[in-house]
This record gives structure tokens, C-alpha cells and sequence, in this order.
């Protein structure tokens, strides 16, 4: 996936603190193209990785019902 980070609206959960551990993804993008961007917010001119929007969308789906656990 060909991306310009910095042309971009980057948005994290609202469950991130400040501690640097998270990631970023692209709403906008995601809606246009159907793929959703996702950088590491410590690293914002790292690489970004592209995900269909359905599979981002269940892997959603399983952090919010725990099915990951906790790490």
C-alpha cells in the first residue's frame, strides 16, 4: 500500500494514554479505498501497513470481546 502519512487524518483509540504504545489508522483512507492504513504512533514516517477493511473490522471485533486476552 502506497501512502503519504503525512497527508493524511490519523486518529487512535480513545483508550490509548499518552505512553506510546499505539497505533494509528486513517478513517478517511479506509473509507475511500476500502483498506485501512495503520502506522505506529511512536514512529509516524515508519512503514504503514494495509489491511481489507473487513478483516481490520473483525479484528476489532475481537479486542473488544477480549478474545485476545490482555497483554
Amino acid at each position: 500500500m502506497t501512502t503519504e502519512p503525512t497527508t493524511q487524518q490519523w486518529v487512535k483509540s480513545s483508550y490509548s494514554d499518552n505512553g506510546g504504545t499505539c497505533v494509528e489508522w486513517a478513517p478517511a483512507t479506509a473509507t475511500a479505498t476500502g483498506i485501512v492504513p495503520v502506522r505506529d504512533s511512536k514512529n509516524t514516517a515508519g512503514p504503514v501497513l494495509g489491511f481489507p477493511a473487513a478483516a481490520f473490522s473483525s479484528f476489532v471485533a475481537g479486542v473488544r470481546a477480549g478474545d485476545f486476552g490482555t497483554v
